[in-house]
């Protein structure tokens, strides 16, 4: 556990680094299986999937995110953590021989050898992270949760 523990909080660390170094027009790629592009208000304007390419537009800082646009398609810009992103161009897989989740796993250093590692350490069910993973939130109900609680962007 001290392990896993000591991992997670590296992964943290690196990606707070690379935060830092970005700025604008700096290039990066989504580094998570799809990311939802949001408005200044905090609603869902676009999604972009594992390995688009985009360029910063802003940095905030202190929230630790970045507004973005579309390289392939310009008219997609919007706001997201800068954790979603990396510097490293990032090539997807073939469809046919892995799935995205896999890519993007494996994109973070995580692969079936360290998942069997974690595994041999204790009980570790992965079959609940695959549960909580597919849970989706419809947008309505989230931006009302935000609001209502008076969250980030709520009144």
């Amino acid at each position: 556990m001290k392990k896993y523990l000591i991992v997670v909080c590296l992964v943290f660390f690196i990606a707070g680094f690379a935060a830092a170094q970005v700025g604008p027009n700096a290039t990066l790629y989504v580094a998570v299986k799809t990311i939802d592009l949001k408005s200044s208000t905090g609603k869902k304007v676009a999604t972009l999937s594992y390995g688009d390419k985009v360029t910063v537009t802003q940095v905030k800082e202190k929230e630790k995110s970045v507004e973005v646009k579309s390289a392939t398609d310009p008219s997609l810009v919007g706001w997201a953590p800068t954790a979603n992103f990396s510097t490293k161009k990032i090539i997807a897989g073939s469809a046919s021989t892995t799935s995205a989740k896999e890519v993007a796993l494996a994109g973070k250093g995580f692969n079936q050898d360290i998942e069997n590692s974690y595994s041999s350490q204790g009980e570790v069910n992965f079959d609940d992270v695959d549960k909580v993973e597919a849970i989706t939130t419809d947008e309505t109900a989230l931006m009302r949760f935000i609001e209502e609680g008076h969250l980030s962007s709520g009144k």
